[in-house]
This record gives C-alpha cells, sequence and structure tokens, in this order.
C-alpha cells in the first residue's frame, strides 16, 4: 500500500454531452408555440469550443437560454462551464448571444485554488501540473476534507475530482 495518496482536481466538459443538450434544445425550439415562424437558433462549434444563439428579440433570447441550460442540467453538463459574452445586435433586428466552453483550470484559478487548500492548514500538498492540479497527502481524511471544503468553495468554474488512490 502507497504511503502518499493523492487525487486531481481538474474542470473538464464532456462535448458529446453539449453537443447531444444542443441538438435537443434545436429540436424543442422547432416544436414550442412561442417560437413558430421565428428565425432564432443555437449553432456549436465543437472544435473552437464556442456557442452561438441567435434570437428575434431579448424575450426568445432568455428562453433560448433557459431551455439550453435546462438541457446541459438534465444531461450532466455543468452549467457555470459555459462563459457567456453580453449580447449583441446582429443583422436584420437579432440579438446574438456568443458563449465559450471552458476546459481545463485557468493559471490564476489553480494559484486561488491552491492558497484555498494551503489555507486550510492541513498535511497536504498541491501541485499545478498545466491545467489541473494534484493534491497529496499521507491521511486519506485531510484529501477528504480538501475535497468537501472546495465542493462547498463558491468557485465560478465546475471542478471533479479524479485519479483518487
Amino acid at each position: 500500500m502507497p504511503s502518499d495518496s493523492s487525487f486531481d482536481i481538474v474542470s473538464e466538459v464532456n462535448l458529446q454531452e453539449v453537443d447531444n443538450a444542443i441538438n435537443q434544445a434545436t429540436k424543442e425550439i422547432k416544436t414550442r408555440f412561442d417560437f413558430k415562424g421565428s428565425k432564432s437558433e443555437i449553432k456549436f462549434n465543437r472544435d473552437e469550443k464556442k456557442i452561438e444563439l441567435i434570437a428575434d428579440d431579448d424575450m426568445k433570447l432568455k428562453n433560448l437560454t433557459t431551455i439550453l441550460m435546462d438541457k446541459f442540467a438534465k444531461r450532466g453538463v455543468p452549467i457555470k462551464a459555459v462563459k457567456y459574452s453580453e449580447p449583441e445586435k446582429a443583422f436584420d433586428g437579432m440579438i446574438r448571444q456568443k458563449g465559450e466552453i471552458i476546459q481545463g483550470i485557468p493559471q490564476e484559478k489553480a494559484k486561488d485554488i491552491v492558497k484555498r487548500i494551503k489555507d486550510l492548514k492541513l498535511k497536504v500538498q498541491a501541485a499545478i501540473q498545466g491545467e489541473q492540479i494534484r493534491v497529496s497527502g499521507k491521511s486519506k481524511d485531510d484529501l477528504q476534507i480538501v475535497i468537501q471544503h472546495l465542493r462547498n468553495s463558491n468557485l465560478d468554474i465546475p471542478l471533479q475530482f479524479t485519479n483518487y488512490r
């Protein structure tokens, strides 16, 4: 049995589930009465991890985002993983809003997470490894405390805890 236990903190999104959620949302938009005759649509560029919402007016844009977030929740896609820009005017009086799917933990967020872990004053080590953080320590109880603390922290990115050993 190894003397040190560890786990990785990652922020990943299953792009296939995002694709499925967008397809479901598109189907719902085509059948909804309030979108009858509307040019509203949702586009997804999987390679660039970008979502584009196009709607006739503010109300339809709001409904589009609500439908999409509902489908994300049902498919297990973290809602925090999508960062939206401000709505902007598009062609023909339409409104466009872009969203970006965040994968990995940005460097400044990783430093903040490591600081939060160190502030717990537990006997664990946290190391940034690219877009993930490895936390290791002798006591599995300490590692569980770190996981619980980070789950309860209000971070604006979704976190998953993997490779627990």
